[in-house]
Order: structure tokens, then sequence, then C-alpha cells
């Protein structure tokens, strides 16, 4: 490895990490990115879960022979380790794949199963740093699940694709009336239920954890029965277990649509999608309101970096 560019990494994380750290401290905040894909010839995701990194490879053509990366991947680890101050058994490594045009977001890629808890805003969380294509737990999205938050209390909520069920959690905290909570993979709804039971007592008259394919669950689903709703889906999904794949810039006006007639109105809807070029069809869409909250939902540590979308919808 040429020292000199490792120099240059080293740098650049001291910069990144002593930036965001500061913030992160000054709003209590424990789990966090320190760096992605800051230098081109560094291309790692950095993220600390308190004591614990999650480091990520970002998939390229590196040229590489498989003993020569694996050496320098071996340089790298002492210089995060170093700058972090965790000792490599806290270091988290995993190679992260550009997600294909067709995926599969409920892949499994491992079998560690060692699941760890977190705090974000006084609730808890498990997170897993070796299993799944994400780590459970969705830092980009800390200041929309706030405001989830600050708008549950006596709602009826729904959460949509609703993976480890964090924002499910946040309207729990808030005060939800009835929470929903819609995904199609098992796995993903058993630990929703289990972060919800480390924060709230658990309350079947409230909580419901529905395992349904949610374009037919929408179909079937009663007008009106909601008043607050997130909306994440995956950019593009061929589950075999879905009825159609979806492609987000394709079907986003039709899903929106479905999921407004499930609300009363004046309900709101917060819709996001992680689709770079994404265009909304806002002439498509039969809200009477729709803002664009990106920027407002951007947390200091993804300032820049960040290729998703946000938006507040008012039926």
């Amino acid at each position: 490895m040429n020292e000199e560019k490792l120099q240059m990494f080293r740098n650049r994380l001291l910069k990144m990490f002593r930036h965001t750290g500061k913030l992160a401290k000054r709003q209590g905040i424990t789990c966090y990115r320190i760096y992605d894909h800051d230098l081109p010839e560094f291309p790692f995701c950095i993220e600390l879960y308190e004591d614990k990194v999650y480091l990520a490879e970002y998939q390229r053509r590196h040229g590489m022979s498989e003993e020569e990366h694996e050496a320098w991947l071996e340089s790298c680890v002492p210089v995060i380790s170093g700058i972090l101050d965790v000792p490599d058994d806290k270091i988290y490594f995993r190679q992260r794949r550009r997600k294909a045009g067709r995926q599969d977001q409920y892949e499994k890629l491992a079998g560690e199963q060692e699941f760890f808890e977190v705090k974000e805003a006084g609730l808890s969380f498990r997170v897993n740093l070796t299993d799944y294509l994400d780590t459970g737990l969705f830092l980009d999205h800390r200041i929309t699940r706030g405001m989830v938050r600050e708008e549950a209390a006596g709602r009826r909520v729904l959460n949509l694709f609703c993976y480890t069920g964090s924002f499910s959690v946040y309207a729990a905290a808030g005060g939800a009336a009835q929470i929903d909570s819609v995904d199609l993979s098992k796995t993903y709804l058993t630990w929703a239920e289990e972060n919800m039971a480390l924060n709230v007592p658990v309350d079947s008259a409230k909580q419901h954890f529905v395992h349904a394919d949610v374009l037919q669950w929408l179909d079937e689903v009663p007008a009106g029965s909601y008043d607050l709703v997130i909306l994440d889906p995956p950019t593009f999904s061929n589950s075999k277990r879905m009825k159609d794949f979806l492609d987000i810039q394709r079907d986003h006006a039709e899903l929106i649509n479905k999921t407004l007639r499930a609300m009363m109105s004046g309900g709101t809807l917060y819709f996001s999608t992680n689709f770079r070029k994404f265009q909304l069809e806002t002439d498509k869409i039969t809200a009477t309101s729709i803002k664009d909250i990106t920027k407002a939902t951007t947390p200091f540590d993804f300032q820049g970096k960040l290729f998703r979308w946000c938006y507040r919808i008012v039926k």
C-alpha cells in the first residue's frame, strides 16, 4: 500500500470524525455515519454504532489480486481502529455490492446472528452488522422518525414496507392510537416486534404486524383507515413472494394514490425513495399538498452525500 495514499485516508478520516463526532456529541447521537466514499481510492462506508464500527467496502474494479486486496484492507483497518479508538474485534467488515436493478431486498448474506442493542433518541433498537443487506437501522431517516413521533399522538399509523419497524417504534413512543406495520418478510416483522417490545409494552389490540405483499394488501384495506402513513419502498423488487415486481419510478404514482385511498382526508403521508434519478409525478397524485422535505430531513452526517428523496404529502 502506498504510504502517501494511506496518509491521505488517515487525514480525511480524522477530519470527518472530528467534525461529525462533535456534532453527534452535541445532539446526543451515538449512531452516525463518519465517512462515505470521500476518497475514490478508499471506497468505504464507515458508521459508528456506539462502541462498534460498521465498515462496508463498495464493490469496484480495483485491479488488485485477491492477496493484494486483502493486504490493502489489512493496512486500512489499523488506521480506522486508531482514529476511531475502536479495537479491531469491534470493527465489522462487509463487502457491499452495488444494488442490482432487480435485487430482492430480503436477501440474507450471512448467518452470524449477532444482534446487539443501540439507542436513538432514548429508544432502543436491535442492529446486526453482518447478516443482511442493511444493519436494521437506516441512520439517514433519524430526523424523519422524529417528525413521525411528534405527529403520532392519538393517530392511526400505518408503516408500509416497515423493515425492522423503527418508524413504528417512534410512533408508539409518540402515543399513536394504533400502529399497523406491513412487510413481506417474516424475518423483518419479527425483528420489528422485538424492537417494539424493547421500548413499549406490546399491545396486540393497538399494534399489528402484518405479513403481506403491500401492493395487494392496499387493494383490500378499507378506505379512510389511517391518519399518518410512512411509505419507504425499495427502488426495485422482484421478490418471488410479490405478485408483481416493483419499479418505483414507474409505479410510484399508483402506489401513492393507493396509499392515500387508505387515509382520512387531511391525513399525512411521508414518502421516501432511494432512487437517485427519481422524479415525482405530482400531476398524477391525488393530494391536496406535496412538499419536498429532502433537505429538511437530511441529518448532519449525510450532508451532501445522501441520494434519497423525501416528501410530506397531505391527502
